[in-house]
């Protein structure tokens, strides 16, 4: 018999990944999206699923909606990825961010409890949380020290998934899971910024790419690989939490010169600070410039996690090096500017 899978945040990268991946096992996929979700079925369809999976539309800022949404769709797992999930936007709006990445959280797990305690709970936690580390690598066991509305926010979730799981004894497993980039990532997130930027420079849509602090050091993996992690902690036996990433942590000045190669650049780094400049060796141009408006108020400056226990206990491990998922974005990336795709 086939399993119910219900998966929130079903429009975003994630999220679509996921809808793939459970399809392919046999699932019902319903999805659960706002309303007012831009492009909410541009990624489905990319990845030619938009008529398989079943839309529900769903605002997790509203209690009897998520209860109604439970008790008609009787899912079997249920994967929370909806949130306010770009760092920089949660400066801004922190209030926001809490309600919908924080409470949101919350709600889902309320309704659970009290209609479908059976379900088995998947929550979206993040390597944001870790923030200002004490140690590195990152794993399981390392204090969380946050440093955006938006690693708190996720914070507060992950520990409402695990007093739930405690207090409740809930199937409620948490993945903390590294920066993890595609093809379907946002235009806001900084290596998606990188390649559509590199791809309107060369095809002549703007003159320069401006980004913010090039030495900030992220471990960066393919979000297909991921989801896949996700599955995995909800067919594991017991509910726990896992660390997903590669192990390997890049800079974002290095990302750029791996992109930049896609689209004929050569980049050579000149001056310091918010003076340095990105030169094109070939061309003599300026291809990349530093704009402090990307600096964030309160900087994670190296992040890098250890998938140990991810590997021993999941048997999963990271399939994506960080050089192919440069190359794959920046490819894509090139032949939409080029097409006058404009979609995510």
């Amino acid at each position: 018999m086939s399993k119910t899978a219900l998966i929130t945040g079903i429009s975003g990268q994630d999220g679509a990944y996921l809808a793939k991946l459970l399809l392919s096992k046999g699932y019902r996929v319903i999805g659960a999206m706002r309303r007012s979700a831009s492009l909410a079925l541009a990624r489905l369809e990319y990845l030619g699923i938009a008529r398989d999976v079943e839309p529900f539309h769903c605002e997790l800022l509203e209690l009897t909606n998520i209860t109604r949404m439970i008790e008609r769709t009787k899912p079997d797992e249920i994967y929370n990825l909806a949130a306010q999930s770009f760092v920089s936007a949660s400066f801004d709006q922190p209030i926001f961010t809490v309600e919908v990445t924080g409470l949101g959280a919350v709600r889902l797990l309320e309704a659970i409890r009290l209609i479908n305690p059976g379900a088995r709970f998947y929550q979206a936690s993040t390597s944001e949380m870790f923030g200002n580390a004490s140690r590195s690598p990152q794993d399981e066991n390392t204090p969380f020290r946050p440093r955006s509305p938006y690693g708190i926010a996720k914070l507060m979730a992950h520990n409402f998934a695990v007093n739930y799981r405690e207090a409740y004894r809930m199937f409620c497993t948490s993945g903390i899971l590294f920066n993890h980039e595609s093809p379907l990532r946002g235009r806001e997130f900084v290596t998606r910024r990188i390649t559509v930027g590199l791809a309107e420079v060369k095809h002549g849509h703007r003159g320069h790419l401006t980004l913010g602090n090039l030495d900030a050091r992220r471990d960066w993996g393919f979000a297909d690989d991921y989801v896949e992690g996700m599955w995995r902690m909800l067919q594991h036996a017991e509910a726990s939490d896992f660390v997903l990433a590669t192990g390997a942590a890049t800079s974002v000045r290095r990302f750029v010169e791996i992109a930049a190669r896609q689209f004929d650049f050569d980049i050579a780094w000149s001056g310091s600070g918010t003076d340095t400049i990105g030169t094109d060796t070939k061309s003599g141009r300026v291809v990349v410039r530093i704009d402090p408006e990307h600096y964030r108020p309160a900087e994670v400056h190296d992040l890098v996690g250890s998938p140990a226990k991810a590997a021993a206990q999941l048997g999963w491990r990271h399939k994506t090096s960080v050089d192919e998922l440069a190359v794959m974005m920046a490819l894509e990336d090139d032949r939409r500017v080029r097409d006058g795709i404009t979609a995510y």
